[in-house]
């Protein structure tokens, strides 16, 4: 993973962290047992790195919730 790639991961868990009122650490681990990092992130970073941070929270949110994790 490039240096790029692992900035915009730690921003986004962050960013989630902030809008669903947990901490970083609960929501790195609700997104690794999701696969959302390595399965959705990663691969799409080209795309999601040029959407606003709303736009890719409610993405991730919407993953989410299609796999059946509530946040």
């Amino acid at each position: 993973m490039s240096k790029d790639v692992f900035s915009f991961v730690i921003y986004m868990i962050h960013a989630c962290a902030d809008r669903w009122n947990q901490t970083p650490s609960a929501v790195y681990r609700i997104l690794q047992q999701s696969d959302c990092i390595s399965g959705f992130l990663v691969p799409h970073y080209e795309i999601l790195h040029t959407q606003g941070t709303t736009f890719i929270v409610n993405d991730i949110t919407e993953y989410l919730h299609v796999r059946g994790v509530q946040v």
